[in-house]
């Protein structure tokens, strides 16, 4: 069972950066050096930076990454949709061509980006496994971070 502490017991963590740990993040890099490799594959996070050893294993990410791209390109394409058919009225095969394409590539190439943002997001906050001094059941079990992609 956990023990509530007051804030004058709690230990003093070092700050983070929250918009330094993201923005590297977001440019696939650690968020603790910004030198090493955030990703082993398209969206699997290295479990330990190659540079600082910094330890990513913690990370779960899980559905945010999807989420925030989904939101961020439907408020890009759908804005343009509507501006391109108020002005052009194309054909419903024209707005396909441009419009499935589109929506696509910006999707796999923001999701990525995205996701390490997260990473960066929930390491300079010391969420999840992040905090050297948290509790042992705020690890994700073997099994979870195997499938955690």
């Amino acid at each position: 069972m956990n023990e509530w502490t007051s804030s004058s017991e709690a230990t003093v963590r070092p700050q983070r950066s929250l918009w330094q740990a993201m923005s590297r993040g977001f440019f696939c890099r650690c968020p603790a050096c910004g030198k090493g490799r955030m990703f082993n594959g398209y969206l699997t996070v290295a479990n330990a930076c190659d540079v600082c050893g910094e330890d990513l294993s913690h990370q779960r990410a899980d559905d945010a990454p999807p989420y925030f791209t989904i939101t961020i390109v439907a408020h890009i394409v759908v804005p343009l949709m509507l501006i391109v058919e108020m002005a052009w009225h194309l054909s419903n095969m024209t707005h396909l061509a441009i419009w499935l394409p589109l929506t696509a590539v910006l999707t796999l190439g923001l999701l990525r980006p995205i996701k390490g943002a997260i990473v960066g997001l929930q390491w300079a906050l010391y969420m999840h496994g992040f905090d050297p001094d948290g509790d042992a059941d705020d690890h994700a079990p073997e099994a979870w971070r195997a499938d955690s992609g």
